[in-house]
């Protein structure tokens, strides 16, 4: 993508015909818009800490904030997403994406915790960006190539973290309006790609077709589709307590202020980028899917519990790198495995319920996580990941029949 930006019209053009060579530029607009929105959630991260001290509360308010975010996220991204399959992808995604908006703007202006509170609801109302990204990239891509597609999600967290905590940093030192605004300018600009760049990828001969054929399959009775989404929910539950809560754990245990937290999460990300752009295809070849994501929950199992143990930020990055690596083995790869249990018909619905489980998990790990660190010692917290990652990688040993796998 770096080759594109070229001053001169050959350059330009010479970048144009590489482009038409990728096996799915139409996904490029997806990428820029996911990359843009996890930008704008990514520089709040440095600021958790710096909650607390501001609006005079602990670890596990914070943690609750974040979980009251995620409980709507919960609901309404199953809704959105079967709403995506009836009414299409781009018109949902959207209202998702202005609704994300509103919700910065919200947050910049914040004065009191109740407040703080209502901007993380309303973006929590209205959080399907991701299931309906999921559903966009499996109505383009045949299963053979899915598990590539999906990791580019987690490709454009690896390029938000790059620059998202260290901008987050920076902008600490004039509050919460700065980022929070930043935030919703960028989220502005998600808005503007998708009205201008994405096309329809369920369009409407699609969906009638589907009314029409009348054939009503019940996830709930799709054993295949309902084992992969429980181990999505044991792992998600421990990479969320993760997530939710380094910052916090940086702060309280490792002595880091937000701006460190910036740039620590900074340098990781630029890691996780080598990482992903030099080991994971040609892990991918090696191993395979199945083992790929065995070798993926395993490592989790064993870092997070060190993590717990972590005293010095030396340590804390070290580690961090086998976390990165081992994302990119597991995330990308189970949610390819889960769209390839459903129909094509069911993509919608399917990524809506693993996102409500991304959701079930970012409530239940900011509390697990903020009240471990507020009132046990910090190893617990590493116990707690790893034994919900544990689950997850047991999992991966029961084969599966999945029909739509080449």
């Amino acid at each position: 993508m770096q080759k594109e930006k070229n001053n001169s019209s050959n350059g330009f053009q010479g970048s144009f015909e590489k482009l038409e060579k990728i096996k799915y530029p139409n996904l490029f607009p997806l990428w820029i818009a996911i990359f843009i929105d996890i930008l704008g959630f990514s520089i709040l991260i440095p600021f958790l800490p710096i909650f607390v001290e501001v609006f005079e509360t602990n670890e596990f308010i914070i943690g609750l904030l974040l979980a009251t975010n995620a409980m709507f996220s919960f609901f309404f991204a199953i809704i959105l997403g079967k709403l995506s399959d009836k009414f299409g992808r781009r018109p949902l995604l959207l209202i998702s994406q202005i609704g994300t908006m509103i919700g910065f703007i919200m947050l910049a202006f914040s004065t009191s915790l109740e407040m703080l509170f209502l901007s993380r609801i309303v973006d929590g109302i209205f959080g399907g960006n991701y299931p309906i990204a999921k559903a966009i990239i499996s109505d383009i891509v045949p299963p053979k190539d899915r598990p590539i597609q999906m990791t580019n999600v987690g490709v454009c967290h690896v390029l938000s973290s790059l620059i998202g905590p260290g901008l987050g940093g920076v902008l600490s030192i004039w509050g919460i309006m700065a980022p929070g605004l930043v935030a919703a300018g960028l989220s502005l600009f998600t808005i503007i790609i998708t009205i201008f760049f994405l096309k329809e990828t369920w369009p409407r001969h699609n969906r009638v077709k589907k009314e029409k054929d009348k054939v009503i399959i019940k996830i709930r009775k799709n054993k295949n589709a309902m084992f992969l989404l429980t181990q999505w929910g044991f792992h998600t539950v421990s990479f969320i307590i993760y997530v939710s809560t380094f910052s916090l754990f940086a702060a309280s245990v490792l002595g880091l202020d937000g701006f460190q937290i910036g740039m620590l999460l900074m340098l990781s990300g630029i890691f996780r980028a080598i990482i992903r752009f030099t080991l994971f295809k040609p892990t991918l070849n090696k191993l395979g899917l199945n083992k790929m994501l065995k070798l993926g929950l395993g490592i989790f199992t064993v870092i997070f519990f060190l993590i717990g143990f972590t005293q010095y930020w030396q340590q804390a990055l070290i580690l961090l790198l086998f976390v990165l690596f081992a994302a990119s083995c597991t995330r990308g790869t189970l949610s390819s495995k889960i769209t390839q249990s459903v129909t094509p018909k069911e993509q919608g619905k399917i990524n809506g319920y693993s996102s409500a489980l991304d959701s079930f998990a970012q409530m239940i790990g900011p509390l697990l996580g903020g009240f471990i660190l507020w009132a046990f010692e910090p190893y617990w917290l590493g116990i707690a990941m790893s034994i919900f990652s544990l689950v997850a990688f047991f999992m991966a040993f029961k084969k599966l029949n999945l029909k739509t796998t080449k």
